[in-house]
């Protein structure tokens, strides 16, 4: 059994160059796969491996300048999720473009999961969805306002387009894990909207401790390694990815005259060329053939 270990810490970091090298060879001499961003204001990524793997990563990241009270989420899969690891330098651990939002100063209110009910069900909230279209189109919170947004350096712009929506609203905000809206919260502050609230953990912590009979959550969560989605009870859902977008692809999508395995869905029909369609059904028959001999392909 993988531990899957979903992370994200705001903080300083002087020299993210220098921290990159030890952490990913603490990785891979651990066999922990995955991926870790490292920028200036902290770290953020998700990892899999064994539990004494995770748990020795994880020492070494609390370990880091500010990272002592780190927190994380964790799953498990029956098998390895990811392919290879990856820690990467960023610029920001999750791109909003914004050069001022600042987290560490001050975010929005936070909502334990246990709560989260009470307040979205109140008639002067407005629940806002800060994830993109694909992921939003899976699984979403009963009556939440979707941006419609492809990538998170999209909301500033949804925001300024849209704030005289909100005019009268307390806002409620969520993603997947809090990190999003770590950064969403702050950026509606500046904006000089005060009652802003966010959901603590994010879905993801939501999905782990509220009992399905009392859930107001919609479908499935898209989530950023091989088992694509999950659902109550961080169970893995029914979602595959599409191997030329990368999008999710329900059963229905998978039952769509246009899908192939590996090479197309329905929301990329139209996005590649017949060159990149020939690139594409040849690396699936690469995996097919790495899967048969018993192997894992690193193009999956």
């Amino acid at each position: 059994m993988m531990i899957i270990a979903a992370l994200y810490h705001f903080t300083r970091f002087s020299d993210t160059a220098a921290l990159r090298a030890p952490l990913a060879a603490l990785c891979a001499a651990q066999g922990v796969k995955g991926s870790l961003l490292l920028a200036q204001e902290g770290i953020n990524g998700t990892i899999a491996g064994p539990r004494d793997g995770i748990d020795a990563v994880l020492t070494h990241i609390r370990a880091l300048p500010g990272c002592a009270d780190l927190e994380w989420k964790e799953s498990t899969a029956d098998a390895m999720p990811f392919g290879r690891m990856k820690v990467r330098l960023k610029r920001e651990i999750v791109t909003m473009g914004v050069p001022d939002v600042d987290p560490k100063a001050r975010v929005g209110h936070y909502v334990e999961a246990a709560e989260w009910n009470d307040l979205i069900r109140q008639p002067d909230v407005a629940v806002i969805d800060t994830r993109n279209d694909y992921e939003v189109a899976i699984g979403t919170f009963a009556g939440a306002v979707d941006p419609n947004t492809r990538s998170f350096r999209e909301f500033p712009q949804w925001w300024a387009e849209n704030r005289d929506r909100f005019h009268n609203k307390r806002i409620a905000m969520f993603c997947t894990g809090g990190i999003r809206c770590e950064k969403s919260t702050n950026y509606l502050i500046s904006q000089g909207i005060e009652d802003v609230f966010h959901l603590k953990g994010g879905i993801l912590k939501y999905l782990e401790e509220v009992p399905q009979q009392d859930s107001l959550w919609q479908g499935e969560c898209y989530v950023f390694d091989g088992r694509v989605s999950v659902g109550h009870g961080l169970i893995p859902g029914q979602n595959e990815s599409c191997g030329a977008c990368r999008r999710p692809v329900t059963p229905e999508g998978r039952a769509d005259a246009v899908y192939e395995k590996g090479v197309c869905c329905s929301a990329c029909v139209d996005e590649y060329t017949p060159e990149d369609r020939a690139r594409f059904r040849e690396r699936q028959r690469q995996m097919d053939l790495a899967a048969a001999r018993g192997e894992l392909h690193l193009g999956g």
